[in-house]
């Protein structure tokens, strides 16, 4: 912030508590660059006192100076010389800034600098407050905190710069505790209750601020509250240093404990009257110095403020969840704006977040008082008529923090215009005619970096820049939440960022970790819960047993129990109470912290049983809506059909695009789903299989990989101690199908014989039939045809006994494929014929494109390609992505046999950037394959090569046949020149 503007002000003015800045008559000047600023910082911190030209050059550089250093240091003088007395004639010597002997001293008046006025305020409040004066020592200390505008010397470099910043901040927060020692003499204790909190949290390990809020805490009659501080501070000082409190905060707790009398308030002298009146209530919290970020939102709220004139007082609300930074960020605007309200300002924390919010009679007693009445009418509606009548020719900001709701506030609110009203409040205080409402998120990720960086030093954040991003992204970008995380690395100079970010990566842990001292995000989180009512609470427990990004209405019915209408209800009071988001129409979302609280509250209240019947819930809502969105996707599949008896009959999809649509959106709750019922019962495991062989059956889809495979193996393990076949043999059926779409080939032959050896080969099951047939398929791929034809053979006999004929078509169609690797291509042709057929009659086009797909691969050449091009035109238009990737790539290789290499390579290129979409590795193999192929037909020797080693590297890390060809045409390259293509 700038000086204030006096008559007696200097024309020349500099500013160091905060960005380095200067003004000559009110005009910001331009100061250069940082090295330039430091050399004028120095300076002005030697008060006029000459600085050799060795200790400048070591201020700026220390022991690593450039060659240059005097020149440039000389440079920077004369710039700055410029700057500061533009009027100088030219070669008439400076009279600021001056040279001395081997050196340089900048003179201006001490009063030019806000250090020097800061330095000379603080002796005068010592010296007031020496003198019994109190309420003028607390004047004059808040009159020079007042100075800070930000972090001392911000963006200032050199070492010389660095011990400077580090001598003023200590100065800043030993004059704040000097402050809050002054509220407390004058009877200010339950105004400065935050800003101490906020005090602790910065520096938690000074037990002077410690010991000041413990008293300003036992003046507000918060006993057991003081006494938390005291033991809160002792654990800490045990644990990070090894030692005891100290005598002061010893003192403090045991008289505390003893009631003594003497800490109660002392008479304190009313204040001399003035002159000019009496003096205008200020009774702001401090700002804080690192405050960063929210510059928009900054500006609008000191727009509507500072437009206080109209018909009507100006009402502003701030909501948002605990943590966030609503109080700080009014507070930082009050200060901002607070010259236009010349009268004062009033300010008081109503508590509405705890237990026992301040009555709004207690609050309009205090205000009076602040406002000059010795003695306040009894009942609510008179204090609030006199506050009104007072308030009426005055031009004051009102900061209403923490209100519970509008009916708290609403007594506090002047009744004409020339007043402004800040409220922030965890929920939309919406019952307020004419008050505008702003939503407080969460910070910036660069934000939340420059917060952190404030409080543990910008050196450790550049040294360590990635685990610093983890940091504020485990603190999800709380405010709160990264103000405690940096003041306990701040607090702990042996622990590296890294170290922090291992601690906080721990999701279990994670709110263990973020408190300290009294302040932690459990605490501040647990307040907002314990307002809701036993049926939100319940929501918000239960609602965050899946862990989804996001959670649809249909998803918050089935968990809860209720119709949508009641869901819907339940969810919006958790949005209007900040314990949940709604970032679209009827979907839902936690911020992290709070999923993790409500997981933690879930954990300790123990009710599994209710638990697991919501689970349970959801997938009776889940697994049939994916069995409908089979039915239009792939009709007739007999596969989801048999897999599981259907409880209810789930949401109705009425189109293919529809249910892709669906499950493209509600994938990741699919998922979440099932891994909350992996932990559960019996029950609970064998309906997340069942949801998984569905969702696999219709949506092939390699990027579930490792996560699943790890829910599916847990699963098995359970099923195997309870000895139970038939889990097993479905759970290695799931595992199998997604080991083969992620191109784990020899995984997935374990896991499909694995289920085999659980099912009854005598008994014809539609689970022998597909596992017969992908184990068959696989089989063929690992080139073992012989063996694969055995299990297909087997397949389509079960096939034939229990009357599945499009089953049968599609077995046809991948026995052709075994049959075209034993040297077969007659049949083979014949048989995956006779498979497009059978898939052509029954109009089921996810089976024609399959059949098409193996047709294709077995013709000869060009003959294929019109074949390729259906099947592609088919599974794009059924967005089935990873199977138009495979035949992408068999299109191309087909289209450099039919002589078409361009065409080819376009082809084979859109196979490659789908395979790596979906980080398939056998669909990139085929794919490099071909386009490697297609680039040495087109002249380009060096890509295609490239390619072609490319393909032969996956080809032989999936162990399979196709590395041989690979690496025939890759050895032809290196024996034989390159022929150029024929012409066209």
């Amino acid at each position: 912030m700038e000086l204030r503007e006096t008559p007696q002000a200097p024309a020349l003015r500099f500013q160091v508590l905060g960005p380095v800045q200067a003004w000559l008559d009110g005009k910001p000047l331009s100061l250069g660059s940082p090295q330039q600023q430091a050399v004028l910082t120095t300076l002005l911190l030697h008060s006029g006192r000459p600085v050799t030209t060795q200790d400048l050059v070591d201020a700026l550089w220390g022991d690593r100076p450039p060659t240059q250093a005097v020149a440039a240091l000389r440079t920077y003088v004369s710039r700055l010389r410029s700057v500061i007395e533009p009027q100088r004639e030219v070669r008439r010597p400076a009279e600021l800034l001056v040279s001395v002997a081997d050196g340089y001293a900048l003179r201006v008046p001490a009063e030019a600098l806000d250090l020097s006025v800061f330095e000379r305020l603080s002796a005068e409040a010592a010296a007031a407050r020496a003198s019994g004066d109190k309420r003028e020592a607390h004047r004059l200390l808040a009159q020079a905190l007042d100075l800070f505008s930000g972090r001392p010397l911000t963006g200032i470099p050199g070492p010389y710069a660095d011990a400077q910043r580090l001598r003023l901040a200590e100065r800043q927060v030993a004059a704040s505790e000097e402050l809050c020692a002054a509220a407390l003499d004058i009877g200010l204790h339950a105004e400065i209750v935050v800003e101490l909190n906020n005090l602790t949290a910065e520096h938690p390990l000074r037990e002077r601020l410690r010991e000041l809020l413990m008293l300003a805490l036992y003046r507000c009659g918060r006993q057991a509250e003081a006494l938390g501080v005291y033991t809160d501070t002792r654990k800490l000082l045990i644990e990070e240093l090894g030692v005891e409190p100290g005598t002061g905060l010893s003192r403090m707790h045991n008289r505390i404990l003893a009631a003594d009398p003497t800490l109660t308030l002392p008479a304190v002298p009313a204040p001399a009257a003035r002159e000019d009146g009496p003096t205008a209530p200020a009774q702001l919290p401090s700002d804080v110095s690192d405050f960063s970020g929210r510059s928009k939102l900054v500006g609008d709220l000191s727009t509507v403020l500072m437009n206080a004139t109209g018909q009507a007082v100006v009402v502003t609300s701030l909501a948002g969840i605990g943590g966030v930074g609503k109080t700080t960020l009014a507070v930082h605007v009050a200060h901002r704006v607070r010259t236009e309200f010349p009268d004062g300002q009033l300010y008081v924390d109503l508590r509405g977040a705890g237990a026992s919010p301040a009555d709004p009679v207690v609050v309009l007693g205090d205000f009076l008082h602040a406002l000059g009445v010795t003695e306040s009418p009894d009942s609510l509606e008179q204090r609030a008529a006199l506050y009104r009548s007072l308030l009426a020719n005055r031009q004051m900001l009102i900061l209403l923090d923490n209100a519970r709701d509008a009916e708290q506030i609403r007594p506090l609110i002047p009744g004409v215009s020339g007043c402004a009203v800040l409220a922030t409040s965890r929920s939309r205080l919406a019952g307020i005619p004419g008050a505008q409402l702003f939503d407080v998120e969460e910070l910036t990720p660069d934000e939340a970096l420059a917060l952190f960086s404030a409080i543990v030093g910008e050196h450790r954040v550049a040294a360590e820049p990635e685990a610093a991003m983890k940091v504020v992204t485990a603190c999800g970008f709380l405010p709160l939440a990264v103000r405690i995380a940096a003041a306990r690395l701040a607090s702990r100079p042996r622990w590296s960022v890294s170290d922090l970010a291992s601690r906080l990566a721990d999701q279990r842990r994670r709110l263990d970790e973020l408190q300290l001292g009294n302040l932690a995000v459990e605490t501040t989180i647990g307040l907002g819960y314990g307002q809701l009512s036993v049926d939100e609470a319940r929501a918000f427990r239960l609602l965050a047993l899946i862990d989804s990004p996001d959670i649809p209405l249909a998803a918050v019915a089935a968990l809860l129990g209720v119709d949508e209408y009641t869901a819907e209800d339940l969810a919006e009071a958790l949005v209007e109470a900040n314990m949940l988001e709604c970032f679209a129409p009827g979907r839902y979302r936690y911020h992290d912290l709070l999923r993790l609280y409500a997981q933690r509250k879930n954990e300790r209240i123990g009710d599994t049983g209710e638990q697991e019947r919501a689970v349970m819930r959801l997938l009776d809502m889940l697994i049939p809506t994916v069995r409908n969105a089979a039915e239009v996707i792939e009709p007739d599949d007999l596969l989801p059909e048999l897999l599981t008896t259907l409880t209810s009959p789930g949401l109705v999809l009425s189109s293919a695009p529809a249910a892709q649509d669906w499950l493209r959106t509600e994938g990741a709750l699919l998922l979440s789903a099932v891994e909350a019922a992996s932990n559960g019962p019996s029950t609970l495991q064998h309906a997340a299989v069942d949801l998984l062989n569905y969702l696999f059956s219709i949506d092939p889809d390699p990027t579930r990989g490792p996560r699943v495979v790890r829910i599916l193996e847990a699963i098995g393990d359970d099923a195997q101690r309870r000895n139970d076949s038939a889990g097993i043999a479905r759970v290695y059926f799931a595992l199998g199908t997604l080991q083969s779409d992620t191109s784990d080939f020899q995984g997935s032959e374990r896991s499909f014989r694995r289920s085999l050896d659980h099912q009854a080969p005598d008994e014809p099951t539609v689970l022998l039939l597909a596992t017969a047939n992908m184990l068959g398929v696989i089989l063929n791929v690992g080139n073992r045809p012989a063996e694969a034809l055995s299990f297909l053979e087997q397949a389509r006999a079960t096939s034939q006994a229990i009357g599945a004929p499009k089953a049968e078509a599609r077995i046809v169609g991948n026995m052709a494929r075994v049959q075209h690797r034993l040297g077969m291509t007659e049949t083979a042709i014949r048989s995956a014929g006779e498979g497009v057929a059978a898939a052509r009659e029954s109009k089921n086009d996810p089976l024609l494109a399959q059949t098409l797909y193996q047709l294709g691969v077995v013709l000869p050449g060009a003959e294929a390609v019109p074949h390729l091009r259906e099947a592609h035109q088919l599974y794009q238009s059924q967005r089935n992505s990873l199977w138009e990737g495979y035949t992408l790539a068999r299109l191309a290789s087909a289209l450099l046999v039919a002589g078409q290499p361009t065409e080819a390579a376009e082809a084979a290129g859109k196979s490659l950037a789908i395979a790596q979409e979906l980080d398939s590795a056998y669909c990139q193999g085929l794919a490099n394959a071909a386009l490697g192929e297609a680039l040495l037909a087109l002249a380009q020797p060096a890509r295609g090569l490239a390619c072609l080693q490319e393909a032969h590297a996956i080809f032989t890390r999936l162990g399979v046949p196709e590395a041989s060809p690979v690496a025939d045409l890759i050895s032809r390259q290196h024996t034989e020149p390159f022929s150029s293509p024929p012409a066209p």
